[in-house]
Parts: C-alpha cells; sequence; structure tokens
C-alpha cells in the first residue's frame, strides 16, 4: 500500500497507521536512549467513531506522557480516506483541550504541536495559525502529505490503479515551504515551525529553514536517496554557517 511514483520522486501512502499497539510502543520506549529526542506523533484509527476521536487523542496521550519529549497532534493522519478532515476550531479544540488540561496537572511540561495538512486553503491556514497564538499550543508541524494529483509526470492510468492516499515528496515542495512561510509570518516568528514535505535535498531544506521552520523532518526524501542525505543536508549547512561566520566583522572593528 506503498506506491513509489519515480517519474514524479513522489511516494503515495494509502496504508492506514500500521502498528503492533500503544502497549508493545511503550515498551519500545522503556529501553530509550537517554540522548535521544523522541516526539509522539498521535492520530485517530480509520475505524474510530467521530464520538471517541478526542477519547482516542486523550488515551494516547496520557499513556506516552512520561516517554516521549514532545507531541504532534496529527489531525490529517488518514492516508486511506478522501482527504475530508476537519480543521475547524471547535472541532480542534474537542481534541486539544483535554490534552491541554491533562498536561496542566503534570510535573512535566510536554510540548503540543498541531500536525496540518497541505490542503488546507489558506485561510484555514490562517485561523489555525490564530488558534496557536490563542491557546497553550506550542507549535506547527507543516505539512502532511497531500490527496492532490495535479501536476504529475506520472500517466492518469498508473495513478487510477494505486487510487487514493497522501503524496510525498518532491511534488509537495514548493506547497510546503509556502505553507510554512505564511504560519512564520502571520505568527511573528514567535513560535516553532517544524517544516516537513518534499524535503529532497539540501538545498529544499534550506529553503524551508529560510521560511521560517526552526527544524525540519525527511521522509520521501530519504527513502529516494538514502542516509547520504542527512550528510549532503549537515554538510551545507555547516558549510553555509562557517561562510557567514568569515564575513561578518570581527569584534571591535
Amino acid at each position: 500500500r506503498i506506491f513509489r511514483l519515480p517519474a514524479d520522486r513522489a511516494i503515495i501512502n494509502r496504508s492506514g497507521l500500521n502498528n503492533k499497539g500503544l502497549y508493545k510502543a511503550i515498551a519500545q520506549l522503556r529501553h530509550r536512549h537517554d540522548r535521544l529526542i523522541i516526539g509522539g506523533n498521535i492520530g485517530k484509527n480509520t475505524l474510530t467513531q467521530p464520538s471517541q476521536v478526542a477519547a482516542d487523542y486523550l488515551k494516547m496521550f496520557r499513556n506516552l506522557y512520561q516517554y516521549v519529549d514532545y507531541f504532534s497532534i496529527n489531525v490529517c493522519c488518514d492516508n486511506c480516506a478522501d482527504g475530508s478532515v476537519s480543521h475547524n476550531k471547535a472541532h480542534l479544540m474537542n481534541i486539544l483541550q483535554p490534552l491541554f488540561d491533562f498536561r496542566r496537572g503534570q510535573n512535566q511540561y510536554r510540548p503540543i504541536l498541531l500536525k496540518i495538512s497541505p490542503d488546507l486553503p489558506d485561510p484555514l491556514i490562517d485561523e489555525v495559525t490564530d488558534l496557536m497564538l490563542s491557546t497553550p499550543l506550542d507549535g506547527i508541524v507543516a505539512v502532511n502529505g497531500t490527496f492532490s494529483r495535479k501536476g504529475l509526470a506520472t500517466d492518469e492510468e498508473t495513478l487510477d490503479e494505486i487510487g487514493s492516499g497522501r503524496l510525498s515528496g518532491a511534488p509537495l515542495t514548493q506547497r510546503a515551504i509556502e505553507v510554512v512561510r505564511r504560519i512564520h509570518r502571520r505568527s511573528h516568528g514567535a513560535y516553532p515551525i517544524i517544516g516537513v514535505g518534499g524535503l529532497m535535498n539540501a538545498g529544499d531544506v534550506k529553503a524551508m529553514l529560510a521560511a521560517g521552520a526552526s527544524l525540519v523532518q525527511l521522509y520521501t526524501g530519504y527513502i529516494y536517496e538514502g542516509p547520504s542525505l542527512v550528510k549532503e543536508i549537515c554538510r551545507a549547512l555547516i558549510d553555509d554557517a562557517a561562510s557567514e561566520a568569515s564575513a561578518s566583522p570581527a569584534p571591535g572593528k
């Protein structure tokens, strides 16, 4: 249920949320290395009934709280559906408020970030950003995969055979950077943004950071390029930092 589109340097994922369950994850996290930063990306299951969505998120949040360092609340996680996910304020607060309430009673503070879809219209992205500014949200993860198939080089017959699913990779690069830039400007850079989507090389990562991302995540680029992509990105960022430092005037001059 994961399909490569080599002509587009992209992937379509319609695998759902495959895992061995909450308690298996906790068993693994009990043996984590202290130096690792672990983020808990949580979302509802495909078969979760609408009346149980908030309870699903809270159950995952409460049980994972002591084992992770921050949470990504993925409200656009279902890659098997048609993409019709509600991002209105009432729906989001129904999910988020119980998490805020639970965190308030804990000794440790775990940042809560909201992961959003690139398919949101710009006015709705603004509303989500304003929600971050007016609630205890700590940041945004932008973006998840897209359901759009616009502008792909892959032929229509192949796409029809694959069917639905979220698309990630190079076709998403421009939109992901646009969304991060929009959030950064509207929030005046006051909140961290994790930029993800279509980061296929060091140039893409630098563009994402320039748009306002504080951190980046890799998925499809890593699959196509392999581990050497991480080294390429780090080397490019180190070289840029060294160039900027050498170009800056020395103290006192």
